[in-house]
């Protein structure tokens, strides 16, 4: 072999080395939560895929004096919610107080157990163009810093049913190669003591969806089943109703309160005080099971039987 293909190899070899330890998240063991022993104040930071209802139903499956507040906009980053000359779309329509409190002014004040974060989707263009590892590292060191015991979640979301790489293929390849790898590799590698943890509600429903396909949850035939109709009844391809966000609910439940969700209410309301469309009691069942599955079968979400179903 001469000089320059060896010199070759070698680089290949060392880069696919440098890859292999960038997009590892964690490679170490991440410290265990301990499951909270009260109801939980909590802080929503995100967009259109937190909303307004699903916090709302969360209260109502945890324990009595749950409260919460939020930042939302639409398509809305990391770094449009961290930067004051950014502008945060719709703002004014979905940030209302006494529900909206000012980002900076509530994570910082360390009044709350757990922050939840999440980042814009497309998630290739929030890393490539909005320095999603950058503002999440700055966020979670806001929370940090405002105090030792507030507990930190990046809200792991979904892309378009119709992305032309596959819908399920988006979720089982981003988890681990943009969300914790990408938003939140540098963190992890930076804070190993304390890290970012997971609510992966994408892998929530994907599994949900393969159930779907199964015929396995009684009253759905299709994951779109799951989502949100247009203002002029077409599919909103990245929007969940109020079933998606019932799921959804359930995934933060049983992260932060490290409860399997299965038994809990499955009529719940929205906002407006309306009657939330519902699940079935069956589908309900096998839906709380599945989400069990799943966050006890992930480590990164904190729990301390994570990892055990898988």
């Amino acid at each position: 072999m001469g000089k320059r293909s060896l010199l070759l190899a070698l680089t290949t070899c060392l880069h696919g080395i440098w890859a292999s330890l960038h997009l590892q998240a964690a490679p170490f063991p991440l410290p265990v939560l301990t499951p909270p022993e009260q109801p939980m104040k909590v802080y929503h930071l995100g967009h259109s895929l937190v909303g307004p209802v699903m916090p709302h139903m969360l209260a109502q499956l945890a324990p009595k004096g749950h409260s919460w507040n939020s930042q939302l906009g639409s398509g809305t980053s990391l770094k449009q919610h961290w930067e004051p000359e950014e502008t945060i779309l719709h703002f004014d329509l979905v940030n209302q107080a006494p529900i909206w409190r000012d980002a900076k002014e509530a994570i910082g004040s360390g009044d709350y157990d757990a922050v939840v974060l999440t980042e814009m989707v497309e998630l290739r263009d929030a890393v490539k163009y909005f320095g999603s590892a950058k503002y999440m590292r700055r966020w979670a060191a806001l929370a940090r810093d405002a105090s030792p015991d507030t507990r930190i979640y990046l809200y792991e979301t979904w892309h378009h049913l119709d992305d032309p790489d596959g819908w399920q293929a988006r979720i089982a390849s981003d988890l681990d190669r943009l969300w914790l790898g990408k938003v939140l590799g540098s963190d992890t590698r930076r804070n190993p003591k304390r890290p970012v943890y997971l609510i992966p509600a994408g892998q929530v429903m994907a599994a949900v969806a393969r159930a779907i396909d199964a015929g396995q949850i009684d009253g759905l035939s299709d994951v779109s089943d799951l989502f949100a109709k247009t203002p002029e009844g077409a599919q909103d391809t990245i929007h969940i109703n109020d079933l998606g966000t019932y799921i959804v609910a359930l995934a933060h439940y049983a992260v932060l309160y490290h409860r399997s969700p299965v038994g809990l209410p499955h009529q719940l309301s929205r906002p407006d005080g309306e009657a939330a469309t519902a699940l079935s009691p069956a589908a309900a069942e096998t839906v709380q099971q599945i989400v069990w599955q799943v966050v006890t079968g992930i480590p990164r979400t904190g729990l301390s039987d994570a990892g055990q179903n898988g």
